[in-house]
Protein backbone atom coordinates (compact mmCIF):
# COMPACT_ATOMS: atom_id res chain seq x y z
CA UNK A 1 0.00 0.00 0.00
CA UNK A 2 1.44 3.38 -1.02
CA UNK A 3 2.13 5.76 1.84
CA UNK A 4 2.39 9.54 1.85
CA UNK A 5 2.87 12.26 4.39
CA UNK A 6 -0.29 14.01 3.22
CA UNK A 7 -3.33 12.97 1.19
CA UNK A 8 -5.27 15.85 -0.36
CA UNK A 9 -8.90 15.33 -1.34
CA UNK A 10 -9.66 17.69 -4.21
CA UNK A 11 -7.42 18.92 -7.04
CA UNK A 12 -8.89 22.36 -7.60
CA UNK A 13 -6.77 25.52 -7.26
CA UNK A 14 -6.79 25.26 -3.45
CA UNK A 15 -5.88 21.56 -3.48
CA UNK A 16 -3.05 22.23 -5.94
CA UNK A 17 -1.80 25.09 -3.74
CA UNK A 18 -1.79 22.73 -0.76
CA UNK A 19 0.16 20.12 -2.70
CA UNK A 20 2.75 22.69 -3.76
CA UNK A 21 3.26 23.98 -0.22
CA UNK A 22 3.51 20.45 1.23
CA UNK A 23 6.15 19.38 -1.28
CA UNK A 24 8.08 22.62 -0.86
CA UNK A 25 8.70 21.48 2.70
CA UNK A 26 10.17 18.17 1.61
CA UNK A 27 7.05 16.17 2.41
CA UNK A 28 5.24 13.78 0.09
CA UNK A 29 1.70 14.48 -1.11
CA UNK A 30 -0.91 12.75 -3.24
CA UNK A 31 -3.99 14.52 -4.59
CA UNK A 32 -7.29 12.85 -5.52
CA UNK A 33 -10.14 14.19 -7.60
CA UNK A 34 -13.22 12.35 -8.77
CA UNK A 35 -13.02 14.37 -11.99
CA UNK A 36 -10.22 16.06 -13.89
CA UNK A 37 -7.76 18.56 -12.49
CA UNK A 38 -9.58 21.79 -11.48
CA UNK A 39 -12.78 19.92 -12.23
CA UNK A 40 -15.08 22.73 -11.09
CA UNK A 41 -13.50 25.26 -13.44
CA UNK A 42 -13.78 22.74 -16.28
CA UNK A 43 -17.54 22.60 -15.64
CA UNK A 44 -17.95 26.38 -15.61
CA UNK A 45 -19.78 27.93 -18.59
CA UNK A 46 -17.59 27.59 -21.66
CA UNK A 47 -17.39 31.35 -22.28
CA UNK A 48 -16.96 32.31 -18.62
CA UNK A 49 -14.77 35.30 -17.80
CA UNK A 50 -13.57 35.57 -14.20
CA UNK A 51 -14.56 38.66 -12.24
CA UNK A 52 -10.97 39.03 -11.06
CA UNK A 53 -7.54 39.79 -12.50
CA UNK A 54 -4.96 37.07 -13.35
CA UNK A 55 -2.61 37.69 -10.42
CA UNK A 56 -5.38 36.92 -7.93
CA UNK A 57 -5.75 33.41 -9.37
CA UNK A 58 -2.04 32.58 -9.20
CA UNK A 59 -0.64 29.77 -7.08
CA UNK A 60 2.89 28.49 -6.49
CA UNK A 61 4.49 31.81 -7.52
CA UNK A 62 3.82 31.00 -11.17
CA UNK A 63 2.65 34.10 -13.10
CA UNK A 64 -0.68 33.86 -14.94
CA UNK A 65 -1.02 35.68 -18.23
CA UNK A 66 -4.21 36.72 -19.97
CA UNK A 67 -5.04 38.30 -23.33
CA UNK A 68 -7.50 40.62 -21.60
CA UNK A 69 -7.76 42.36 -18.26
CA UNK A 70 -9.71 39.42 -16.83
CA UNK A 71 -8.88 35.78 -17.71
CA UNK A 72 -11.36 33.32 -19.13
CA UNK A 73 -12.11 29.71 -18.32
CA UNK A 74 -9.83 28.30 -21.06
CA UNK A 75 -6.89 30.42 -19.90
CA UNK A 76 -7.41 29.27 -16.31
CA UNK A 77 -7.49 25.59 -17.31
CA UNK A 78 -4.25 26.00 -19.25
CA UNK A 79 -2.63 27.85 -16.35
CA UNK A 80 -3.45 25.25 -13.69
CA UNK A 81 -2.29 22.41 -15.96
CA UNK A 82 1.01 24.25 -16.37
CA UNK A 83 1.38 24.71 -12.61
CA UNK A 84 0.71 21.02 -11.95
CA UNK A 85 3.32 20.08 -14.56
CA UNK A 86 5.86 22.57 -13.25
CA UNK A 87 5.74 21.14 -9.74
CA UNK A 88 5.27 17.53 -10.84
CA UNK A 89 2.28 17.10 -8.55
CA UNK A 90 1.06 13.55 -8.00
CA UNK A 91 -2.58 14.03 -9.01
CA UNK A 92 -4.88 11.01 -9.28
CA UNK A 93 -7.62 12.21 -11.61
CA UNK A 94 -10.95 10.38 -11.91
CA UNK A 95 -10.37 8.64 -8.59
CA UNK A 96 -13.08 9.32 -6.02
CA UNK A 97 -12.28 9.21 -2.30
CA UNK A 98 -14.93 7.03 -0.71
CA UNK A 99 -13.77 7.62 2.85
CA UNK A 100 -10.95 7.27 5.32
CA UNK A 101 -10.32 5.59 8.66
CA UNK A 102 -7.63 5.65 11.31
CA UNK A 103 -6.02 8.40 13.28
CA UNK A 104 -3.38 11.08 12.90
CA UNK A 105 -0.18 9.52 11.65
CA UNK A 106 -1.89 6.44 10.27
CA UNK A 107 -4.91 7.17 8.09
CA UNK A 108 -6.16 4.72 5.48
CA UNK A 109 -7.82 6.35 2.46
CA UNK A 110 -10.24 4.30 0.35
CA UNK A 111 -10.79 5.30 -3.28
CA UNK A 112 -12.48 4.07 -6.43
CA UNK A 113 -11.51 4.74 -10.04
CA UNK A 114 -14.03 5.40 -12.80
CA UNK A 115 -13.68 1.79 -13.99
CA UNK A 116 -14.61 0.47 -10.55
CA UNK A 117 -11.17 -0.40 -9.19
CA UNK A 118 -10.93 -0.14 -5.40
CA UNK A 119 -7.66 1.23 -4.03
CA UNK A 120 -6.20 2.06 -0.62
CA UNK A 121 -3.47 4.44 0.51
CA UNK A 122 -1.90 5.46 3.80
CA UNK A 123 -1.19 9.02 4.93
CA UNK A 124 -0.11 10.73 8.13
CA UNK A 125 -2.32 13.75 7.47
CA UNK A 126 -5.38 14.53 5.34
CA UNK A 127 -6.43 17.82 3.76
CA UNK A 128 -10.01 18.19 2.54
CA UNK A 129 -10.11 20.73 -0.31
CA UNK A 130 -13.29 19.51 -1.99
CA UNK A 131 -14.91 22.86 -2.73
CA UNK A 132 -18.67 23.22 -3.01
CA UNK A 133 -19.55 23.05 -6.70
CA UNK A 134 -20.51 19.38 -6.77
CA UNK A 135 -23.76 19.53 -4.78
CA UNK A 136 -26.42 21.96 -6.03
CA UNK A 137 -28.93 23.54 -3.68
CA UNK A 138 -32.18 21.81 -4.53
CA UNK A 139 -35.54 23.44 -5.09
CA UNK A 140 -37.25 20.57 -3.23
CA UNK A 141 -40.34 20.62 -5.45
CA UNK A 142 -42.16 17.86 -7.35
CA UNK A 143 -40.61 17.23 -10.76
CA UNK A 144 -37.12 18.44 -9.88
CA UNK A 145 -35.65 15.08 -10.89
CA UNK A 146 -36.93 15.32 -14.47
CA UNK A 147 -34.15 15.21 -17.07
CA UNK A 148 -35.02 18.70 -18.27
CA UNK A 149 -33.98 20.24 -14.92
CA UNK A 150 -30.35 21.36 -15.06
CA UNK A 151 -28.24 22.75 -12.22
CA UNK A 152 -25.13 23.48 -14.31
CA UNK A 153 -25.20 25.90 -17.24
CA UNK A 154 -22.49 25.40 -19.89
CA UNK A 155 -23.61 27.25 -23.03
CA UNK A 156 -26.72 28.65 -24.69
CA UNK A 157 -26.82 26.83 -28.03
CA UNK A 158 -28.82 23.72 -26.96
CA UNK A 159 -31.70 25.93 -25.78
CA UNK A 160 -32.30 27.77 -29.06
CA UNK A 161 -36.03 28.16 -29.84
CA UNK A 162 -37.11 26.58 -26.54
CA UNK A 163 -38.95 27.81 -23.46
CA UNK A 164 -36.43 28.03 -20.62
CA UNK A 165 -37.15 28.91 -17.01
CA UNK A 166 -34.20 30.26 -15.01
CA UNK A 167 -34.46 30.11 -11.23
CA UNK A 168 -32.34 32.74 -9.50
CA UNK A 169 -31.30 36.36 -9.97
CA UNK A 170 -27.60 36.49 -9.12
CA UNK A 171 -24.66 36.76 -11.52
CA UNK A 172 -24.81 33.24 -12.97
CA UNK A 173 -28.57 33.36 -13.49
CA UNK A 174 -28.46 36.79 -15.12
CA UNK A 175 -25.59 35.88 -17.44
CA UNK A 176 -27.40 32.69 -18.48
CA UNK A 177 -30.63 34.61 -19.09
CA UNK A 178 -28.88 37.12 -21.33
CA UNK A 179 -26.93 34.50 -23.29
CA UNK A 180 -30.04 32.39 -23.82
CA UNK A 181 -32.03 35.43 -24.99
CA UNK A 182 -29.28 36.39 -27.44
CA UNK A 183 -29.22 32.80 -28.74
CA UNK A 184 -32.94 32.73 -29.47
CA UNK A 185 -34.43 31.01 -26.43
CA UNK A 186 -37.66 32.22 -24.84
CA UNK A 187 -36.50 33.07 -21.33
CA UNK A 188 -38.49 33.38 -18.12
CA UNK A 189 -36.66 34.33 -14.93
CA UNK A 190 -38.06 33.49 -11.48
CA UNK A 191 -36.77 34.82 -8.18
CA UNK A 192 -38.14 34.79 -4.66
CA UNK A 193 -36.73 38.27 -4.04
CA UNK A 194 -38.22 41.56 -5.15
CA UNK A 195 -35.79 42.14 -8.04
CA UNK A 196 -32.41 41.38 -9.57
CA UNK A 197 -29.80 40.90 -6.83
CA UNK A 198 -28.03 44.17 -5.97
CA UNK A 199 -24.72 42.26 -6.03
CA UNK A 200 -24.94 41.47 -9.75
CA UNK A 201 -21.94 42.97 -11.57
CA UNK A 202 -22.42 46.55 -12.68
CA UNK A 203 -22.08 45.77 -16.39
CA UNK A 204 -24.63 42.92 -16.23
CA UNK A 205 -27.36 44.32 -13.98
CA UNK A 206 -28.65 47.16 -16.22
CA UNK A 207 -28.56 44.87 -19.24
CA UNK A 208 -30.81 42.19 -17.76
CA UNK A 209 -33.07 44.80 -16.18
CA UNK A 210 -33.54 46.48 -19.55
CA UNK A 211 -34.36 43.15 -21.22
CA UNK A 212 -36.99 42.58 -18.54
CA UNK A 213 -38.35 46.12 -18.82
CA UNK A 214 -39.02 45.83 -22.56
CA UNK A 215 -40.41 42.32 -22.23
CA UNK A 216 -37.62 40.47 -24.04
CA UNK A 217 -37.04 38.42 -20.90
CA UNK A 218 -40.10 37.70 -18.78
CA UNK A 219 -39.56 37.88 -15.01
CA UNK A 220 -41.57 36.86 -11.96
CA UNK A 221 -40.32 38.29 -8.67
CA UNK A 222 -41.46 37.39 -5.16
CA UNK A 223 -42.19 34.06 -6.82
CA UNK A 224 -41.25 30.43 -6.21
CA UNK A 225 -41.50 27.24 -8.25
CA UNK A 226 -44.36 25.06 -7.01
CA UNK A 227 -44.09 22.12 -9.41
CA UNK A 228 -42.21 21.12 -12.55
CA UNK A 229 -44.15 19.18 -15.17
CA UNK A 230 -43.03 17.73 -18.48
CA UNK A 231 -44.22 20.65 -20.60
CA UNK A 232 -44.84 23.43 -18.09
CA UNK A 233 -43.84 24.84 -14.71
CA UNK A 234 -46.26 25.89 -11.99
CA UNK A 235 -45.30 29.10 -10.19
CA UNK A 236 -46.54 30.59 -6.93
CA UNK A 237 -46.71 34.35 -7.58
CA UNK A 238 -48.12 37.25 -5.50
CA UNK A 239 -51.13 37.18 -7.86
CA UNK A 240 -51.66 33.45 -7.45
CA UNK A 241 -50.73 30.28 -9.31
CA UNK A 242 -49.33 30.67 -12.84
CA UNK A 243 -48.63 27.94 -15.42
CA UNK A 244 -45.70 28.71 -17.74
CA UNK A 245 -44.89 26.68 -20.90
CA UNK A 246 -41.52 25.04 -20.43
CA UNK A 247 -38.94 22.82 -22.10
CA UNK A 248 -35.99 23.28 -19.73
CA UNK A 249 -35.41 24.54 -16.19
CA UNK A 250 -32.03 26.03 -15.24
CA UNK A 251 -31.95 25.98 -11.44
CA UNK A 252 -29.20 28.53 -10.74
CA UNK A 253 -29.73 28.27 -7.01
CA UNK A 254 -26.12 27.88 -5.92
CA UNK A 255 -24.15 24.98 -4.48
CA UNK A 256 -22.93 23.72 -1.13
CA UNK A 257 -20.08 21.67 0.36
CA UNK A 258 -20.53 17.95 1.06
CA UNK A 259 -21.50 18.32 4.71
CA UNK A 260 -22.57 14.67 4.87
CA UNK A 261 -19.07 13.44 3.96
CA UNK A 262 -17.53 15.72 6.58
CA UNK A 263 -19.97 14.63 9.28
CA UNK A 264 -19.30 10.97 8.51
CA UNK A 265 -15.62 11.63 9.14
CA UNK A 266 -15.92 13.50 12.42
CA UNK A 267 -16.21 17.09 11.18
CA UNK A 268 -19.30 19.04 12.17
CA UNK A 269 -20.66 22.55 11.75
CA UNK A 270 -20.54 25.19 14.46
CA UNK A 271 -24.22 25.71 15.41
CA UNK A 272 -23.71 29.47 15.69
CA UNK A 273 -21.82 30.15 12.44
CA UNK A 274 -22.78 27.12 10.28
CA UNK A 275 -19.06 26.75 9.55
CA UNK A 276 -17.02 23.56 10.12
CA UNK A 277 -15.23 23.65 13.45
CA UNK A 278 -11.53 24.33 12.82
CA UNK A 279 -8.53 25.82 14.56
CA UNK A 280 -8.34 29.31 12.98
CA UNK A 281 -4.53 29.34 13.21
CA UNK A 282 -3.92 25.96 11.54
CA UNK A 283 -7.27 25.08 9.86
CA UNK A 284 -7.09 21.67 11.56
CA UNK A 285 -10.57 20.26 12.13
CA UNK A 286 -11.94 18.76 15.32
CA UNK A 287 -10.65 15.43 14.01
CA UNK A 288 -6.95 15.44 14.76
CA UNK A 289 -4.78 15.31 11.64
CA UNK A 290 -7.56 16.35 9.24
CA UNK A 291 -7.38 19.88 7.82
CA UNK A 292 -9.87 21.90 5.77
CA UNK A 293 -8.87 24.19 2.90
CA UNK A 294 -10.70 26.50 0.54
CA UNK A 295 -14.37 27.32 0.43
CA UNK A 296 -15.44 24.43 2.67
CA UNK A 297 -13.94 26.38 5.59
CA UNK A 298 -16.81 28.84 5.14
CA UNK A 299 -19.52 26.17 5.46
CA UNK A 300 -22.82 27.55 4.17
CA UNK A 301 -21.27 31.01 3.67
CA UNK A 302 -19.84 30.06 0.28
CA UNK A 303 -19.55 33.69 -0.83
CA UNK A 304 -16.82 34.39 1.75
CA UNK A 305 -14.02 32.32 0.22
CA UNK A 306 -12.98 32.12 -3.42
CA UNK A 307 -9.84 31.09 -5.30
CA UNK A 308 -8.42 34.54 -4.50
CA UNK A 309 -8.23 33.91 -0.74
CA UNK A 310 -8.59 30.12 -0.50
CA UNK A 311 -5.26 29.66 -2.32
CA UNK A 312 -3.46 30.96 0.79
CA UNK A 313 -4.80 28.14 2.96
CA UNK A 314 -2.13 25.82 1.55
CA UNK A 315 0.71 27.72 3.19
CA UNK A 316 -1.07 27.94 6.55
CA UNK A 317 -1.81 24.21 6.60
CA UNK A 318 1.59 23.14 5.27
CA UNK A 319 3.37 25.14 7.97
CA UNK A 320 1.19 23.54 10.65
CA UNK A 321 1.79 20.04 9.26
CA UNK A 322 5.55 20.60 8.94
CA UNK A 323 5.69 21.71 12.57
CA UNK A 324 3.64 18.76 13.84
CA UNK A 325 5.76 16.21 11.94
CA UNK A 326 9.07 17.47 13.27
CA UNK A 327 10.93 14.76 15.15
CA UNK A 328 11.82 15.95 18.65
CA UNK A 329 15.59 16.43 19.10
Amino acid sequence: MEQFDVAIVGAGPTGLACGIEIERRGLSAVLFDKGCIVNSIYHYPINLVFFTTPELLEIGDIPMTSLNEKPGRTEALKYYRRVADHYGLNVHQYERVLGFEGEEGNFTIRTETTDGQARCYRAKKIILATGYYDIPNRLNVPGEDLDKVIHYYREAHPFYNHDVLIVGAKNSACIAALELFWTGARVTLVHRGSGISPNVKYWIKPNIENRIKVGEVKAYFKTTVKEILQHEVVLSTPEGEVHVPNDFVLAMTGYRPDFEFMAEHGIHLDPLTSKPITNPQTLESERKGVYLAGVIVAGTHTNEIFIENGRFHGKVIAEAIEESLKVPA
